[in-house]
């Protein structure tokens, strides 16, 4: 039985606003979006008022799910009002921005950010798209668990997300007794992405704050269980969804991919210099497409140039995780949705990315990349 937004509008009207105004009607509510099953709205918010409205959020969003026919609900908080709420939520000024202040360890903050059963969790992330990073995750993720660990995979590309099609999984993640989204397992990865959420043809347009709140749904409403290692694969670039995971969890570190060629360097320059902005441990940088090695003849030719980011990594004093190849096998088997990590682990390709993962482990496993959430200050 679908639930009506009537009946979502009644259950948010027992949630109250910190000044004790029902929420259904402060007019701070977006439109409804209802389709099987799963409720999506947002509440409009001052930046200022963030940490006061998060209760709220958490209470809406507790509501909705108890009502029936209701199996996942999304609410984000946003500084775009709706139409009518100008007396409630005042927009922000023009010209005003969010700004990133030097991170500053915030105890607080880091005891709330951690995931239950969760020992490290790891960046994959790349300046720009294009470099074969969602690929590298895959199989950097299938190398951990080749070295004996328990290991996670977290899609974060809201706008476009890869590992249903790298890990060959489809279907709607089953949701356990605690209201939790258990993740698919496949080749001895759980794996959690928005693209077992929604159609992969249905655009996905939304906004930042909307982003947010699914990522961080997508870390704390799963049933991640006891986890050495999760990995997330970040969507290109250092915007909304690299600044949230900073925020709100402790991450022990990042990898950073990147093919040869100047132009895609420059972007790989930016992603280590955003990373290092919010206390986020460089874990190394990452080749792709190094070489080519013509299948008919053996001759090897530097497409996309070769070395530029073992030079890259040493001149930002950064370690240097390794180099893959440019390969039909690891195009065919990333398409067919068969790893190369998994189905060829003795071939020289698997052993490359073996190495890569070994490591990010050992790294892990010195303890030195440790450290606590970073807080950013909106202003």
């Amino acid at each position: 039985m679908a639930v009506a937004e009537i009946e979502i509008k009644r259950a948010l009207e027992k949630v109250a606003l910190p000044d004790g105004t029902p929420l259904a009607a402060s007019g701070r509510l977006t439109n409804i979006v209802v389709k099987d099953g799963k409720v999506i709205f947002a509440i409009a918010i001052n930046a200022a008022e963030a940490n006061a409205f998060e209760t709220v959020r958490q209470a809406a969003e507790r509501a909705v799910r108890a009502l029936p026919g209701v199996s996942q609900v999304l609410v984000g908080l946003t500084a775009e009002k709706p139409a009518g709420a100008a007396a409630r939520a005042p927009a922000q000024p023009s010209g005003q921005e969010t700004r990133l202040h030097d991170a500053k360890p915030s105890p607080a903050s880091a005891k709330s950010a951690g995931i239950p059963g969760v020992k490290h969790i790891v960046a994959v992330a790349s300046g720009k798209g294009g470099v074969g990073k969602s690929t590298t995750a895959c199989n950097l993720a299938l190398g951990l668990v080749a070295l004996g660990l328990k290991v996670g995979m977290l899609d974060a590309d809201i706008y476009g997300p890869s590992q249903p099609k790298l890990f060959g999984i489809t279907g709607k993640p089953a949701i356990d007794a605690q209201r939790k989204m258990v993740p698919h397992e496949r080749y001895g990865v759980k794996v959690m992405s928005i693209g077992f959420l929604v159609d992969e043809t249905q655009a996905m347009i939304w906004r930042g704050p909307m982003v947010m709140s699914a990522l961080g749904q997508m870390l704390r409403d799963v049933a991640w269980g006891e986890l050495d290692v999760l990995v997330v694969d970040m969507p290109p670039g250092t915007g909304d969804a690299q600044l949230t995971l900073a925020q709100q969890t402790p991450l022990a570190g990042a990898v950073i991919v990147s093919t040869p060629q100047d132009l895609a360097l420059l972007d790989a320059r930016r992603g280590v210099a955003m990373f290092n902005k919010v206390s986020v441990p460089v874990l190394g940088v990452v080749e792709n497409m190094s070489t080519f090695c013509c299948p008919n003849c053996g001759h090897v030719s530097p497409i996309f140039g070769h070395g530029g980011a073992r030079h890259e990594a040493e001149k930002l004093g950064v370690p240097f995780l390794g180099e893959i190849p440019l390969d039909m096998e690891i195009r065919e088997t990333s398409d067919e949705g068969c790893p190369v990590m998994a189905t060829n682990p003795s071939g020289a390709h698997a052993q490359a990315y073996l190495a890569i993962a070994q490591r990010v482990a050992d790294a892990l496993k010195t303890g030195s990349v440790s450290r606590p959430a970073p807080r950013i200050v909106i202003e």
